[in-house]
């Protein structure tokens, strides 16, 4: 088995322990009312879009969502999440450290012996998620139920619907198609992306991730007999309809989108078998960015 497997697996477990620890993370995470923006890099960031858009739909304040690298300088916020695994991302750092003095910030993060520590006015650390792997899985997605859970919208159908994930087939053929095209509306287009991403990061393979009302204005036009498109969470009426027309393979998203995404890192991995690759070692990637002076 796999660092990535064997990491992703065992989701339901970490998502459990965050959500049962969010309250003793209160104070270092945003309170109800707070202007917020949420931070990272990568993975980290497509979290980040998914975060941003549950808060504010709860009705718990503005929130928005960038790479760190584009923060907007200027714009005020009453506090800055930054979601960093590694805790050594120069992009995040560097935030940070531009931030210190004027706005508070909290980092969230896995390994309590890196910068990241030192640069954050609160620091929330969860270790248990912490991976081997280059490919992030369960730390991300830990992340992210940690701030479901302190939004109330954590509850015990999402494990089990992650448990379903893990045991149940992937759709046949799946594995076999040429193309993938992810779809989410709301907070799940930061999942769509990320499911985008894992698929490229471990199997190499042509993805593509839209918001689903978006996907009718232009992309459809490449799906196909051996394409594959993946909506997590609702469909916008009608679409499955026409993806079928075309002749690509239709994924709907029965569970929990959360738990949708843990089906696609699971194809990522299935992808990567069947291509002769070794999803723990990503061409081009490392598990930090690290940047020179």
């Amino acid at each position: 088995m796999t660092h990535v497997e064997e990491e992703l697996s065992s989701q339901p477990e970490c998502w459990i322990r965050a959500a049962d620890e969010a309250a003793t993370h209160e104070a270092a995470l945003p309170a109800a009312g707070e202007r917020v923006a949420i931070v990272g890099c990568g993975t980290s960031f497509f979290m980040a879009q998914a975060a941003a858009v549950l808060r504010e739909e709860s009705g718990q304040g503005e929130t928005d969502a960038f790479a760190a690298s584009e923060f907007p300088a200027g714009r005020s916020y009453d506090r800055v999440v930054a979601l960093t695994r590694s805790g050594t991302t120069t992009e995040v750092l560097d935030l940070l450290g531009r931030l210190r003095g004027h706005t508070r910030t909290t980092a969230v993060t896995a390994d309590p012996h890196t910068p990241v520590m030192k640069c954050a006015d609160d620091v929330v650390v969860l270790d248990f998620a912490d991976e081997r792997s280059v490919v992030q899985t369960r730390f991300a997605t830990t992340a992210l139920t940690l701030l479901r859970a302190h939004l109330g919208l954590h509850g015990e159908t999402v494990v089990a619907d992650a448990r379903t994930a893990l045991g149940t087939p992937l759709p046949e053929g799946l594995v076999d198609c040429s193309q993938f095209t992810f779809l989410g509306r709301g907070w799940t287009v930061g999942l769509a992306n990320e499911a985008g991403l894992k698929m490229r990061e471990a199997s190499l393979a042509w993805t593509e991730a839209y918001p689903a009302m978006e996907y009718r204005h232009g992309p459809i036009s490449i799906t196909t007999h051996g394409t594959a498109t993946w909506m997590l969470g609702e469909a916008p009426e009608g679409l499955a309809e026409q993806v079928r027309e075309t002749g690509g393979l239709w994924v709907g998203g029965g569970l929990d989108p959360l738990a949708e995404l843990v089906r696609a890192q699971r194809l990522a991995v299935a992808v990567a078998a069947a291509r002769g690759l070794d999803p723990d070692r990503p061409r081009h990637l490392t598990r930090s960015v690290i940047l020179g002076p």
